[in-house]
C-alpha cells in the first residue's frame, strides 16, 4: 500500500523502535482512550504493539505508521491487510495527538485510507471499539461503521466489532 496517498498534509512512514518516545508522548496525551482501554501506555507495551500480528499474518501485512507534520508525530495507525478475510483489512488503532483532535483530521485520514484500500481491491474495513467509550463509538458511527457479531470480552471490559463496506 502506498502510504503517501493517505494524507496531503503529512509525511507518512512506518514506525520503529526509535519512535517509541514520540509514540509514548502521543499516547499519554489521550487519557480518554486509556480510561476504557487500560493499562496506561508504556514503552514496553508500544514495543510489543509494533510487531503484534494475528495468526497467519506476517510483517509484510502490517502497516504501523505515523503521520508527521513539521517533524512532529500527529497521528498513528495500525493496519493489517488481508485480515480477517483476504478481501478485508483490520484497523487495530487510529490515534491522534490532542492538538490534532476535533478538527476533522481523523475522519479525513479514515476516508483516504478507505479509498486507498478500495483501490487495492479490499471490500471492507473492520475494527473493534472498547465497550463503553462514547467518544470512540460516536466517531466510528459518524463515519459509517456498524456493529456486527457478538462483543468479545477482554481483561477489562469487551470489544465491540465494527465494519464498513468500502
Amino acid at each position: 500500500m502506498e502510504l503517501s496517498l493517505l494524507s496531503r498534509d503529512c509525511t507518512l512512514r512506518r514506525l520503529s523502535q526509535e519512535d517509541i518516545p514520540a509514540l509514548l508522548a502521543l499516547c499519554s496525551g489521550n487519557p480518554q482512550y486509556y480510561r476504557y482501554h487500560p493499562p496506561l501506555p508504556t514503552a514496553e507495551g508500544i514495543r510489543e504493539d509494533l510487531s503484534a500480528l494475528p495468526l497467519g499474518k506476517g510483517p509484510e501485512d502490517k502497516y504501523y505508521f505515523g503521520f508527521f507534520r513539521q517533524g512532529r508525530l500527529c497521528a498513528v495507525m495500525d493496519l493489517i491487510l488481508g485480515y480477517p478475510e483476504a478481501d478485508s483489512a483490520w484497523m487495530g488503532w487510529l490515534i491522534l495527538s490532542p492538538a490534532c483532535q476535533g478538527r476533522g483530521e481523523a475522519s479525513a485520514i479514515l476516508r483516504a485510507t478507505e479509498a486507498a484500500l478500495a483501490a487495492e481491491g479490499f471490500r471492507e474495513l473492520r475494527l473493534a471499539v472498547d465497550k463503553g467509550n462514547p467518544q470512540s463509538w460516536a466517531f466510528w458511527h459518524k463515519n459509517g461503521y456498524t456493529r456486527y457479531g457478538p462483543e468479545r470480552p477482554n481483561g477489562f471490559s469487551a470489544y465491540l466489532p465494527m465494519k464498513k463496506a468500502l
